[in-house]
């Protein structure tokens, strides 16, 4: 089965492939696309060199599975196109919340893949798709009513523009040089911004309703959830600190259970000094980690998360290649 990955010398594009190539999926070719700034670079891949290709002059009836990797505008103007020959699994904002593109995160709700309309399946935001994760298994036993989560996530969220940034920042702080803000709309080192995406009317920014609405579409429609969403100064792995009010009456050592049996969680929880899980020791991890585990006294049955993970491969990259493997697993990249 051949693929293509679009956008592949970004930093998710660059991480596909990682985990393409780590996973050993059933692939026989991978066509790399970018625009054609990049036309004719080299990427390695399973020891060999790939030529990137025109995206833009790409025939997609070589693939079966494309993976968009590039941004909501390149979706936009590509994806459907692509989406004619191949099943497209897109890293973007852009078909989220479209009724007839479906959010998947497999661990949670690959059921949702019985209704591909448009051969476009969506990769939910980062910082959703580790909440989720978390979210399921105590959600399957207690229900949640109503969560307040807030984020503290890393630049490279951003891209590789705003990690170089964020460097390089810190060396001129360091030097005690006057910064100038290029990414951000503040100082990132050293500082904590909040404001992530757009702001709404509401006050809210986009990257907050993101996590509202498409908590609703993976999970459940009825959960109440509002988030405040802060950039660090941190290079990879986003971290949340979750409020949850259940339903349903609920001991600690059950919610530890669950979240330990359930496909992609770890609890790391030892209430002492280092037992817990840092953006730094989560980089590079599939898991997402949950610590910090305790009840909320303030309301009935209402308990407190800190859930951390790798934002490019758990919430980016991994996803993406998981729902393209439970695609090929059932057959389904044939419709």
């Amino acid at each position: 089965m051949n693929i293509a990955i679009v956008g592949a010398t970004g930093n998710v594009g660059r991480k596909i492939l990682e985990v393409l190539e780590k996973k050993e999926l059933s692939v026989e070719n991978v066509f790399l696309l970018a625009s054609s700034k990049s036309e004719g670079s080299k990427i390695n891949f399973k020891g060999k060199k790939h030529e990137v290709l025109n995206l833009e002059t790409f025939d997609f009836s070589k693939v079966k599975i494309t993976f968009f990797a590039a941004g909501g505008k390149i979706s936009e103007i590509f994806a459907e196109k692509a989406a004619k020959d191949s099943i497209v699994i897109d890293n973007s904002s852009f078909y989220r919340m479209d009724p007839d593109v479906p959010l998947i995160v497999p661990q949670v709700n690959s059921n949702h893949l019985n209704n591909i309309k448009k051969n476009i399946i969506a990769n939910p935001n980062c910082s959703t798709a580790q909440l989720v994760i978390a979210l399921k298994p105590l959600h399957d036993f207690f229900i949640i009513k109503r969560i307040v989560v807030s984020t503290y996530q890393s630049v490279s969220g951003g891209g590789k523009a705003p990690m170089d940034e964020l460097i390089e920042q810190t060396k001129l702080v360091l030097q005690n040089k006057t910064i100038q803000s290029k990414n951000f709309t503040k100082q990132i080192a050293f500082n904590a911004i909040p404001h992530i995406d757009a702001f709404t009317d509401e006050g809210y920014t986009k990257e907050e309703l993101k996590m509202t609405n498409e908590t609703k579409k993976i999970l459940d429609n009825n959960i109440e959830l509002t988030a405040t969403c802060v950039r660090l100064p941190v290079l990879v792995s986003h971290s949340e600190s979750v409020n949850i009010e259940f339903e349903k009456n609920f001991s600690i050592e059950k919610v530890r259970e669950a979240l330990n049996s359930f496909e992609g969680c770890k609890v790391i929880d030892e209430r002492s000094d280092g037992g817990y899980i840092t953006p730094l020791e989560a980089e590079g991890s599939e898991k997402t980690f949950i610590s910090r585990i305790r009840r909320d006294k303030t309301i009935e049955n209402g308990i407190n998360l800190w859930i951390v993970s790798d934002n490019l491969l758990r919430g980016a990259a991994l996803n993406a290649v998981e729902i393209a493997d439970t695609l090929i697993k059932n057959n389904f990249y044939g419709k």
